[in-house]
């Protein structure tokens, strides 16, 4: 297969790159990983006396576990004092995991600075947005900018490189841990000095970033590079244009220090992949990962539900695309997930039996060649001494760990479908992180709206349909989708909406959602009429954005029902196919469709509550898709391909048995399948499938 949708359609790539690749080929061709999925976690033997580390590797035999992340958290044990080194411990764990049988995915541990080297370098810990520097005592201790934490930061994973670099255990290293995570954002001196080579950089002349943020607003503007500085906390709110800069300086500055350490690590001589761990939830704004993903040998994740969320499955399923999304030509993997409850939530309840199971197989079904977990075996002391683990607290006796046992066997019996892809999808939601860093930066006509939850919508109106969208960045093919939308895509570029506006031409049913399109990307908003950047793919003209108090309530034309935000629109050169009825823009549109070229393009300018469901049939209908994969109400299936085989995913988050048709070898139960598949309620199938 070339990157084409079986039967036909849009080439997915634009090109004859090969779709399948055998669990990328690093050099030499060979799939990643030995062609199996990884089954483990992170591993923190420094934690516990040495007897415990033989009894972990027996435990790990036993639950087939084949991967640990090692020393996320270890330098203080490694590096005992500044250049003072002490291997012999870890020499040690790394021979018994490696006569074990488990690969090692090796970690540097920048995530967690000594207290040594805090002590003697108090300046590398970050400072807070007005101006307070905070104290030791945590992780990530420490700032992206800051020239001292770069010399050792960089020191300790060439040290790590030189002395395990070869050896035939570590199959892949980890660098630091949740980049950004605890420190995304450091206001302190050597901050402001990179900010501004940073805008310097970007922007050319002062006078291009004067343009560029408006500083003409309040009297904001500067002179020269030498008055920048990071947005330390000010008597009024600042410039959201600086605001948005400095989150994607934010952003580049960490994935300088991942460049840093892998470069670090190569020039000591290691040839295995190197990665780190993205943080993708749904309000995640860490950030900007689509500017990273070429700087990753493969994309890796962590991802924990939420336990007050009803449909939590639904958000591991938006966010497991977003992955998929950011490299669609290579399976991803989830570095961190967690078998039961955490720690950091309001009420940290545990998963209810069959649902870390049914996670892992989900992430699966959604192109993960991996299921590994924060972490081994459960802490006793310390913040995450109730973060659930695989050996839990109780011991090996407990309904857990069984579970994690037959969650090892179940990944055993699919080993087969490591390296192979999701089924190339016709259907996108676009997501951007900047868009959402813009939105969320300055005072807005909806303060806190969480604008990214209309993606997620869109994705479980679409997954319930069977049609597996794609959740791509804006660097992605848009013309390689029969339908797209564009939901909330508040800032935007000029090149970003021409190619939007090129994909409707060329037959793409488009549909942009409300506050899309309405600042550029320096978060100056367009002016001329809303929606923006879309305003004439849309052929509406907004006069003005018009959000609903808390619990008022509007009805539309089909009874459809809007809450939190409308808008006040003419159709220019659109169709009407919803207006509001009650109201001040009562007789007004609220939905548009209008043709372009092979394609065409819907402006909804209202947030639905009722009425959504009508409105996504209406645009599945006008692009013509159509599900690929068995659909039942509570059941979610994809499917994955490769060279030689397909497999059906099958996973029953109802509390209702049920029938699929469905023909070849299951794989969980090792059954044949002739015909139709019968899946009881919370259970999970993988079906390799009939020729």
């Amino acid at each position: 297969m070339t990157g084409l949708l079986a039967g036909g359609g849009k080439p997915l790539f634009g090109d004859d790159r090969l779709l399948f690749d055998g669990g990328l080929p690093l050099g030499g061709g060979k799939p990643l990983f030995g062609g199996r999925l990884l089954f483990g976690g992170d591993y923190n033997p420094e934690q516990w006396d040495p007897p415990v580390w033989r009894e972990d590797v027996a435990l790990m035999r036993e639950a087939r576990v084949n991967t640990v992340t090692l020393g996320v958290f270890a330098w203080a044990f490694l590096e005992v004092d500044d250049d003072v080194w002490e291997w012999d411990w870890f020499d040690e764990v790394i021979g018994l995991l490696h006569e074990g049988g488990i690969g090692i995915d090796l970690a540097t541990p920048t995530a967690a600075p000594p207290t040594w080297l805090h002590r003697a370098h108090p300046e590398i810990i970050p400072v807070d947005r007005h101006g307070i520097r905070y104290h030791p005592g945590g992780r990530l201790g420490w700032c992206a900018s800051n020239p001292t934490w770069h010399e050792y930061s960089t020191r300790i994973a060439r040290r790590l490189g030189e002395r395990y670099g070869a050896h035939p255990a570590v199959r892949m290293w980890h660098v630091s841990n949740e980049l950004g995570g605890g420190n995304r954002l450091c206001y302190c001196d050597a901050s402001s000095d990179a900010f501004r080579v940073w805008t310097r950089e970007r922007y050319g002349t002062i006078d291009a970033l004067n343009r560029a943020w408006g500083t003409a607003v309040w009297g904001l503007r500067y002179r020269t590079f030498d008055d920048v500085v990071a947005p330390l906390a000010s008597e009024s709110g600042h410039n959201p244009s600086m605001l948005l800069a400095f989150d994607r300086f934010a952003s580049d500055a960490h994935l300088g220090q991942f460049r840093r350490e892998r470069d670090a690590l190569r020039a000591a001589g290691v040839e295995t992949p190197i990665t780190t761990n993205l943080m993708l939830d749904v309000g995640g704004s860490v950030a900007d990962y689509a500017q990273w993903t070429d700087d990753l040998d493969v994309v890796a994740i962590d991802h924990y539900t939420k336990a007050a969320d009803p449909h939590r499955e639904r958000e591991l399923a938006f966010v497991a695309s977003r992955a998929r999304g950011l490299d669609r030509t290579k399976p991803w993997l989830v570095m961190e997930q967690s078998i039961s409850a955490v720690n950091w939530q309001r009420r940290n309840a545990p998963k209810v039996p069959g649902e870390a199971i049914r996670d892992a197989v989900q992430h699966l079904a959604h192109g993960s060649d991996s299921a590994l977990f924060f972490q081994w075996r459960a802490s006793a002391s310390g913040v995450e001494q109730y973060h659930s683990a695989l050996v839990p607290h109780a011991g090996t006796d407990t309904a857990q760990w069984r579970e994690v046992v037959r969650l090892g066997g179940i990944l055993d019996r699919l080993g087969e479908v490591a390296g192979s892809l999701v089924e190339p999808s016709r259907v996108a939601i676009l997501a951007d992180i900047p868009a959402k860093w813009a939105w969320e930066e300055g005072e807005k006509p909806h303060n806190g709206y969480p604008i990214e939850l209309s993606g997620r919508r869109w994705h479980e109106a679409f997954s319930a349909r069977g049609l597996v969208p794609d959740v791509v960045a804006p660097s992605a093919s848009v013309t390689a989708y029969d339908l797209l939308v564009v939901p909330g895509l508040y800032a935007v570029d000029d090149a970003l909406a021409e190619r939007i506006g090129d994909a409707a031409a060329a037959g793409t049913t488009v549909v942009i959602g409300h506050l899309s399109g309405i600042v550029d990307e320096e978060n100056r908003v367009r002016t001329g009429g809303y929606p923006g950047a879309f305003r004439e793919l849309v052929g509406v003209f907004g006069e003005e954005l018009a959000p609903l108090l808390e619990g008022e309530e509007v009805v539309l034309a089909s009874g459809a029902v809007a809450v939190d935000w409308t808008e006040r629109l003419r159709a220019v050169d659109a169709e009407i196919v919803d207006a509001y009825a009650t109201g001040p823009l009562a007789g007004l549109p609220a939905v548009t469709r209008r043709r372009v070229g092979a394609g065409e393009a819907w402006y909804v300018s209202a947030d639905l509550r009722d009425g959504f469901e009508d409105l996504v049939e209406g645009v599945v209908a006008a692009s013509g898709v159509r599900a690929n994969v068995p659909v039942v109400a509570g059941v979610e299936a994809l499917r994955r391909v490769g060279r030689e085989a397909s497999w059906l995913f099958l996973i029953n988050h109802g509390d209702t048995d049920a029938v699929l048709p469905a023909s070849g070898y299951e794989l969980v139960g090792s059954t044949p399948v002739t015909g139709s598949l019968a899946l009881p309620a919370g259970a999970v199938a993988v079906v390799r499938e009939a020729e």
